[in-house]
């Protein structure tokens, strides 16, 4: 499978829990969970039951960046790590993520937050993911 998107979780379904319209998938990427909101519809189509493997597909803009940790936010994937490397543009960034759990996380920011945020590589951030960002697919 190749996409565009720069975040790629290989996964095992570990639940679903399904409610009127949408269903809470819960994906273990070896040791760090990440919780999706998709529909009924695409967890029937896809198959998606507890033991079936999956993919999370995250595009690195929708990855929000934070450094201090007393900060709340109502993102169900909370992901801290170290920043492994900034690859700066003329208007953004890329910033890499070595999570605490393992994998590496891609996020695309403004210059203005990197360097708002002070990030450079050692710097510890937590990358936020919103639920109804994650995109999940399967192999056919």
């Amino acid at each position: 499978m190749q996409t565009s998107a720069r975040n790629q979780f290989h996964g095992t379904v570990k639940s679903v829990d399904k409610g009127a319209v949408n269903a809470e998938v819960i994906l273990d990427i070896g040791g760090l969970e990440l919780t999706a909101i998709v529909t009924n519809r695409s967890v029937d189509h896809l198959g998606l039951a507890p033991g079936r493997e999956a993919y999370a597909l995250v595009k690195a803009p929708s990855v929000i960046l934070l450094t201090d940790p007393a900060i709340k936010t109502s993102a169900r994937n909370q992901i801290w790590g170290t920043v492994a490397r900034c690859e700066e543009g003329a208007v953004n960034a890329i910033v890499v993520i070595q999570s605490d759990s393992g994998p590496e996380l891609t996020a695309a920011i403004t210059l203005d937050s990197l360097n708002g945020l002070g990030l450079k590589a050692g710097v510890r951030a937590c990358a936020l993911i919103k639920a109804s960002q994650i995109i999940l697919a399967t192999k056919s």
